[in-house]
């Protein structure tokens, strides 16, 4: 990955913080040969064999089932679909997503249904973490296609653990990544010149200041992230042990406590005093645009940059990495088992990571979003892409970013969910 501290100087290397982040490998997916009914491929360093995928996408259509809360978001997609018809007749269909929990119940139902090789609706999904998983261990992902992907050769698989497994499960090319993140805070430095940046700090920084501080409700992804964020940061080294394991429901309440603790401390200061929260990280992010409230959330470290360039915050707002670190991952895009345009998804795929495209993610203009390439798998003319992109002041650098830190195992991600709406919904 290009980093972003380094970037802005013109220069580039791979990030040592994302490198940190390893996934445990508890489970183990269904085992499963190279599927039999596979459009024609080999690995990247057969031209022929490529040639023969592209010529088989032609003509199809993919339906990408994307999140689409994010309208930079669908616009970039947007624009890629234009590219990939113009280059090789395919015709890219976003299905927007509110859940990518909603393309995963289709894609179990139609496997429920017989429809395990052909017949399904999903020919392409942006997924990861638990989402993943669920498919994987299901049988119900196309695969291994990665090496079969001319533009993988430009990703470092075996720099940085993020790009090998998700959800604490090998990824073993059932997906391809084509984002980095990283957990972070949005302030603008106008308003507050040193954001809190720990539990305690952000405790007393909430009682300083009432009715300006509030999150997403779970189960929202930037909700669900910042309770396992402060429960991360609030235990010991032994707690956050237990976190890297399935949830030990006799253990978890205990495990749990200095979270619901510290929540409960800040919730009579909280926006609407803790009785409301918004519904979702692009309602949570507006509250901060309409300065409603003074720190937001990002988890992608360009989020202030992307604002700034859309006229959406001033000139000083600004990212900030937790004390610490912050929960980092890779998301991924694969194509299900019963996709119907398998060479199409893949010649899409390829587009995602292709330097032109994530050159146009990274720039804060498009996207903001961190490059899965490689400086030294690159190209010139594709090195020359990345260093003419001016990422500004508010994107931050490495050091101010801090070190990426692995998600806790996915079986806690619904147990804190429902832990916290049994507790915090309804007053």
């Amino acid at each position: 990955m290009m980093t972003a501290g380094v970037a802005k100087t013109g220069g580039w290397l791979l990030s040592a913080a994302a490198a940190l982040l390893i996934g445990l490998m508890v489970h183990q997916p269904v085992a499963r040969a190279a599927d039999a009914d596979a459009p024609a491929g080999a690995p990247a360093g057969d031209p022929a064999a490529w040639d023969a995928v592209l010529a088989e996408a032609r003509g199809q259509t993919v339906r990408f089932n994307a999140w689409g809360g994010d309208p930079k978001i669908n616009a970039f997609i947007a624009d890629i679909g234009r590219q990939l018809a113009d280059c090789c007749a395919i015709t890219l269909d976003q299905v927007k997503l509110a859940d990518t929990a909603e393309a995963v119940g289709r894609i179990r139902a139609e496997a429920a249904a017989g429809r395990l090789q052909d017949g399904g609706s999903v020919d392409l999904l942006w997924v990861n973490g638990e989402n993943f998983v669920a498919l994987r261990q299901a049988d119900l992902l196309y695969g291994p296609f990665l090496d079969r992907l001319p533009d993988a050769r430009a990703i470092n698989l075996g720099a940085n653990p993020a790009l090998t497994s998700d959800g604490h499960i090998p990824v073993d090319g059932y997906e391809v990544p084509w984002g980095l993140s990283q957990f972070a805070l949005v302030y603008d430095s106008a308003v507050t010149p040193r954001p809190p940046r720990g539990p305690k700090a952000l405790a007393g920084w909430i009682g300083a200041h009432p009715g300006r501080f509030t999150y997403p409700a779970p189960p929202d992804f930037i909700g669900t992230t910042f309770l396992k964020q402060m429960l991360m940061m609030l235990l010991d080294d032994a707690g956050r042990a237990a976190l890297a394991a399935p949830v030990d429901p006799a253990r978890a309440p205990l495990i749990t406590a200095p979270l619901w603790d510290w929540l409960d401390r800040v919730r009579p200061s909280l926006w609407r005093a803790g009785q409301a929260y918004p519904p979702s990280g692009p309602a949570h992010e507006q509250l901060l645009i309409d300065r409603a409230v003074d720190l937001g959330f990002a988890f992608h470290p360009g989020q202030a940059a992307s604002a700034i360039a859309a006229g959406l915050m001033a000139d000083t707002a600004r990212v900030a990495g937790w004390s610490g670190g912050g929960i980092a991952n890779a998301h991924f895009v694969a194509i299900p088992r019963n996709a119907p345009a398998k060479a199409a998804a893949m010649v899409a795929a390829n587009h995602l990571i292709s330097p032109a495209a994530q050159a146009a993610k990274l720039d804060p203009a498009v996207w903001g979003d961190m490059t899965v390439l490689a400086a030294d798998r690159l190209s010139d003319d594709g090195r020359a892409r990345f260093a003419a992109i001016d990422l500004g002041p508010a994107w931050p650098s490495d050091d101010e970013l801090g070190p990426a830190l692995p998600e806790p195992h996915p079986d806690w991600t619904g147990w804190l969910e429902a832990e916290w709406a049994r507790r915090y919904l309804g007053g």
